[in-house]
């Protein structure tokens, strides 16, 4: 009975001893407690790690494209409305989907994109006169007038378009790939509250503390 208990007490001592060096440095590569023999195929699995060269695929490399028609795990972008700027019928639409709260918050991030993507072409207050006008890019039809009637009637959908895929003409370039779909929209709520301010009256500053602040009577 003691040589089991014997027994016993050397294998904890042991177990103890082993899992004990777990985490730490090494200098050189550690013991190989549970070797490739003993277990095969277990702990020494064949795999490509990304952006690594294969002797396996004609082409060499490690990566591969996915298979056509394929859409990665939450990036199906089902709601028409919200990704394409298109309602139930496929034409372009009006307002801006439920999932999107036009509020301060969301006019102030359409602003900050608007400044940074937008306003170099149509200029800060969207009159088509941006700094590249200087260099003669008004002349290629691009610094559109957010002001003019065509883009005032727009559908909010069109405009999210065009800031999607680019204008027809391809003169505007997309920007699908720089701003998010939430951002698109925001952009889209400040050109719109441009266009408000473009047409506000003295009746429309309500606010008597306001109005005192601007020298009106």
């Amino acid at each position: 009975m003691r040589n089991v208990y014997l027994a016993t007490f050397l294998a904890c001592v042991l177990l103890v001893s082993i899992l004990g060096f777990r985490g730490t440095t090494f200098t050189k590569p550690p013991a190989d407690v549970f070797p490739e023999w003993l277990f095969p195929g277990m702990k020494y699995q064949p795999k490509l790690r990304p952006q690594a060269a294969s002797d396996f695929f004609a082409d060499g490399r490690a990566d591969r494209m996915p298979p056509p028609h394929t859409v990665m795990r939450g990036m199906l972008d089902e709601d028409d409305f919200l990704y394409r700027g298109k309602d139930t019928n496929g034409q372009f639409a009006h307002g801006f989907p439920k999932q999107i709260k036009v509020d301060l918050n969301l006019l102030k991030r359409g602003q900050n994109r608007y400044t940074v993507f937008c306003a170099p072409c149509h200029g800060l207050d969207g009159a088509g006169d941006g700094m590249l006008s200087k260099y003669g890019m008004a002349s290629l039809g691009s610094n559109g007038n957010y002001h003019s009637d065509r883009i005032r009637n727009m559908p909010e959908g069109q405009i999210f378009d065009t800031i999607t895929n680019g204008s027809q003409s391809k003169v505007m370039f997309p920007y699908g790939d720089k701003l998010t779909p939430e951002d698109r929209w925001a952009v889209v709520a400040y050109v719109r509250a441009l266009q408000r301010a473009e047409q506000g009256t003295v009746a429309d500053v309500a606010d008597a503390g306001a109005k005192q602040t601007l020298g009106i009577k």
